[in-house]
């Protein structure tokens, strides 16, 4: 799941921030980062429209949920084989191996996708899909403190989400094209010929070696264990975790496997679900622009994190209720916009506040507790599809996701860490809690 202060409100608000080419000038690699980023988030995207419309519409209910189900417990697993890999190794080179696991995957799909539907051969390379992009993801969110300097950071996240909110908005729009014009292979062809082309704007990224290049078994384990030990002995960081944990069984679903179904159940086309992903995606960027500033300007860090949290859900609420194409796209796209608004609160200082020493590790332990709630909310949905229709199992987890983000009133100290400015963030849990990195 993006940036903060909003995402960056100490340079935004200053009255000389750095201009986008001393920023480029500063940061070498930048820009092969920021290509990457986008590439990869309109490959993955226009494969989150093709995959799943492709899946329900061969294979119904039952195949759509155990396709969630397998990438959830998948992504979990892999996740905790390559966490501490990233802060042991180079993690531009981390990022490489899985790019091209990426590519080979999208290329197998679409061969799959050529030949009569098979659910278990399609869940082997979705397992391989998986498994190369948990390889991906981690170095690919902790890399850019290595690349920008401290005072840079915030814009430079801005110019991250902002590219990947574009080629959000892009992705969907391009998947819903191809299926309408095209065809599923044509479609998932695509997608991979884009994977590829991220791999090779990789490159552009510097190498930099870890601190140790030998690597054993032992020193693995004892890596994940400090990472998780390191998330839970942060008692915000803690809280923070175990309400993103509840939300997400919700929210997952909501924004994931249910909006095909929601389109399938309007008597819509596959171009429908290209709409109403990019509606979402629209209102991720719309909120990652200038959303989260200027909601935070008017009412503080820690009323947006908690309202938009509770809005978006309200919002999803709706799109399950909706009865037309255009009220259902209409609340994605609001519900996009709340989740920028609320996501952007709050990333910068967490990155600023863990150690660079332990950024994968306890990046890569919030994404196992993403990717658990992931795979029980996929689940719930199955089984409460077989007593209710879309509609209301649709409402019921809106309700629950904005009932769940209420849990943050609870998180000891989050107010105080987001009314904190960033002078005062960069290492702040090793400060406030130096005994959990010892």
């Amino acid at each position: 799941m993006p940036p903060s202060d909003s995402t960056f409100d100490t340079l935004l608000l200053s009255r000389h921030p750095p201009t986008h080419p001393a920023l480029f000038a500063a940061s070498p690699g930048l820009g092969g980062l920021l290509a990457t980023d986008a590439l990869v988030t309109l490959a993955e995207l226009a494969t989150a429209v093709v995959l799943p419309w492709w899946v329900a519409t061969q294979g119904g209910t039952a195949a759509i949920a155990a396709y969630a189900i397998a990438v959830a417990a998948t992504t979990l697993v892999a996740v905790l084989v390559a966490s501490p890999l990233g802060d042991r190794f180079c993690k531009t080179t981390q990022m490489r191996f899985g790019l091209a696991g990426l590519c080979l995957a999208l290329l197998a799909l679409a061969g799959c996708a050529s030949r009569p539907f098979a659910l278990l051969p399609v869940l082997a390379f979705v397992v391989l899909k998986v498994v190369s992009r948990a390889f991906v993801e981690p170095p690919q969110a902790a890399i850019l403190p290595e690349l920008v300097p401290a005072p840079w950071l915030p814009r430079a996240i801005r110019l991250q989400r902002t590219s990947r909110a574009v080629s959000g908005v892009l992705g969907p729009l391009l998947a819903g094209a191809l299926l309408a014009l095209a065809s599923v292979p044509v479609a998932m062809l695509a997608c991979a010929l884009l994977m590829l082309v991220a791999a090779i704007a990789s490159w552009v990224i510097p190498t930099r070696p870890g601190p140790q290049r030998a690597f054993r078994p032992r020193d693995w384990w004892r890596d994940l264990r400090s990472g998780a030990r390191a998330k839970w002995g942060v008692p915000m960081e803690r809280g923070w975790t175990v309400v993103n944990f509840v939300v997400w069984i919700f929210q997952g679903p909501a924004v994931g496997i249910l909006v095909p179904l929601k389109v399938r159940s309007l008597g819509l086309a596959g171009d429908w679900l290209g709409i109403a992903v990019g509606a979402l995606s629209l209102g991720v960027l719309a909120g990652s622009f200038f959303g989260s500033d200027l909601l935070v300007r008017h009412f503080g860090r820690f009323r947006v994190r908690v309202g938009m949290g509770c809005l978006e859900g309200v919002c999803l609420a709706g799109v399950g209720l909706a009865s037309s194409p255009a009220w259902m796209a209409a609340g994605l796209l609001v519900a996009g916009f709340c989740n920028a608004a609320m996501a952007l609160v709050g990333a910068t200082h967490r990155a600023l506040a863990i150690p660079q020493s332990h950024r994968v590790r306890m990046l890569a332990s919030g994404t196992v507790s993403t990717q658990v709630a992931g795979a029980i909310g996929p689940a719930l949905v199955g089984l409460a599809l077989a007593h209710q229709p879309v509609a209301v199992v649709y409402a019921g987890f809106g309700v629950l996701m904005a009932l769940s983000v209420l849990g943050l009133l609870l998180v000891p100290r989050f107010r105080e860490f987001l009314e904190l400015g960033h002078a005062d963030i960069e290492d702040w849990y090793v400060r406030e809690y130096p005994h959990v990195f010892a």
